[in-house]
């Protein structure tokens, strides 16, 4: 029998050859590690078959790295991650990025230019931009000449360097780019992450899911959430920086995909579908357009009601001036912000209030991305008051990212979509995305709150009257949110 590092091995060959046949079926080119990022790139992505064996490539990688890198460095690998996200930060601020694309050589620049320009101290920068260039971020080509690659470009702002150091708190406003999340995410998150035990060991945060009480408020030495925290008039570059990278966000998932979250052709017509925490309604676009004989509502607050008027105004406004699409924003609304995390709790209506009363029975209410930023027992009250004006026949869709064990579970098998696409071989050990196992540490240490698995959404859905129906999934399974679909009890 071969040992488990041949058979990674076979299936690393094995999976390569399904993306190459793919990327030559559909004229695409594999990624190049060192030319720039561009979305074609990605197209071979859009094969569910490439896909999936692209992950698998990379999870057999990692795996056979675990095997025949020593433990102890391994464990160093993972103890030393601080100063990853603190190089990444360090780069990313600098921007070294744009003058090395605008130096007239290509080839690559010397990091005494680089420092000219952004003022910072040659030797410390070559020695950040070196500590990446071993993990595949930035190429040096030659001693402290260093060059951009397909991972450093995702830095890019889109702004020239000039206009960057000259003004640098709004280096990261206009289009959305991720790089405004990143940010954001060695920022706030990251100066969190390093209070996550003192906030674990303290008997009377250990057990709290309040969000004043997080490692971000530890680590911020305040005793607001992140939402008031932001809305200080002295973090005005924070608030800006973060609604840039929300935006960034949004283009991680294809903007069809609400579409696949529900048989919405099952719905009859005049059936009203019920957005809790729409925002300005990017979610209800899609439906109401794919679906016209539905009734839309969109709730969420004053601000985001006014700026969602304007949009469906301009984009939709038969759809707003017949009354299909509404948009309510008021005191008596339960409502919540659109976003990975909802933002100013001073400002937002109540979620735990009861829906307004209506004529027709909601068929569906959505609550996309919001459970995820509640600890249970918040989430269970929302629930609640979602169940309380539920009828017989209503759906719930929470639509979060399910978490899934690094194991098979065999409680998700009863559950119909619950069970991810899971290893091929017993030999490999997982092929989790390890952007959703951050996610599940994102949530604990800014907001109190978590990503949830199957079982744990089965808890607590039933402790507020619901129980899960089945699990809708993107058919190539990249994108990072589900469809938990539930049922009134």
């Amino acid at each position: 029998m071969s040992s488990p590092a041949h058979q990674l091995l076979r299936l690393i060959a094995d999976s390569l050859s399904i993306v190459q046949q793919s990327c030559t079926d559909k004229g695409a080119q594999l990624p190049d590690l060192d030319a720039p990022f561009t979305p074609s790139s990605e197209a071979f992505r859009a094969d569910p078959s490439a896909a999936e064996a692209a992950n698998i490539i990379s999870a057999a990688a990692l795996q056979l790295a675990a095997i025949f890198t020593p433990p102890q460095v391994s464990l160093y690998h993972v103890a030393g991650g601080h100063f990853r996200s603190a190089a990444v930060r360090s780069c990313l601020e600098s921007q070294p990025f744009p003058q090395i694309y605008e130096a007239k050589n290509s080839y690559g620049l010397h990091v005494k230019d680089i420092s000219a320009k952004n003022g910072q101290d040659p030797d410390k920068l070559a020695r950040f931009l070196r500590f990446l260039a071993t993990h595949h971020v930035y190429r040096e080509i030659e001693p402290d000449i260093f060059a951009n690659n397909r991972i450093s470009s995702v830095m890019d702002t889109l702004k020239p360097s000039e206009e960057i150091i000259a003004d640098p708190e709004r280096k990261y406003d206009g289009p959305p780019r991720l790089a405004a999340l990143i940010s954001h995410h060695l920022d706030e998150p990251f100066k969190a992450s390093a209070y996550a035990w003192e906030t674990l060991a303290d008997p009377e945060t250990r057990h709290s899911g309040d969000p004043s009480k997080s490692p971000f408020a530890r680590a911020l030495r305040t005793t607001e959430s992140i939402w008031q925290f932001l809305e200080r008039p002295e973090e005005q570059f924070r608030r800006r920086r973060f609604d840039a990278a929300m935006r960034g966000t949004q283009a991680l998932q294809p903007a069809d995909a609400i579409l696949h979250a529900f048989d919405w052709k099952c719905l009859k017509p005049g059936s009203v579908v019920v957005d809790v925490g729409g925002g300005v309604g990017t979610s209800a676009f899609p439906i109401a357009r794919a679906f016209p004989d539905l009734k839309v509502v969109v709730q969420d607050r004053h601000e985001a009601i006014d700026n969602g008027t304007k949009l469906w105004s301009t984009e939709m406004p038969e759809a707003l001036n017949s009354g299909r699409v509404r948009l309510e924003g008021g005191s008596s609304l339960v409502i919540a912000a659109r976003s990975i995390y909802r933002r100013n709790l001073s400002s937002v209506h109540n979620f735990f209030n009861a829906q307004p009363a209506r004529d027709t029975t909601p068929a569906v209410f959505l609550l996309k991305q919001i459970l995820h930023d509640w600890a249970d027992s918040y989430s269970a009250q929302i629930l609640q008051r979602l169940r309380d004006a539920a009828g017989p026949e209503t759906r719930l869709l929470v639509v979060d990212s399910v978490m899934p064990y690094a194991c098979h579970d065999p409680a998700a098998d009863g559950i119909p979509g619950a069970a991810p696409r899971e290893r091929p071989r017993r030999f490999l050990r997982t092929t989790i995305d390890p952007v959703l196992v951050l996610m599940a540490l994102q949530m604990f240490v800014v907001l109190n709150a978590q990503e949830r698995t199957v079982r744990q959404f089965e808890r607590v859905l039933k402790s507020a009257g619901w129980k899960i129906n089945m699990v809708h999934r993107h058919e190539s399974d990249s994108t990072f949110l589900q469809s938990v679909e539930a049922i009134p009890i």
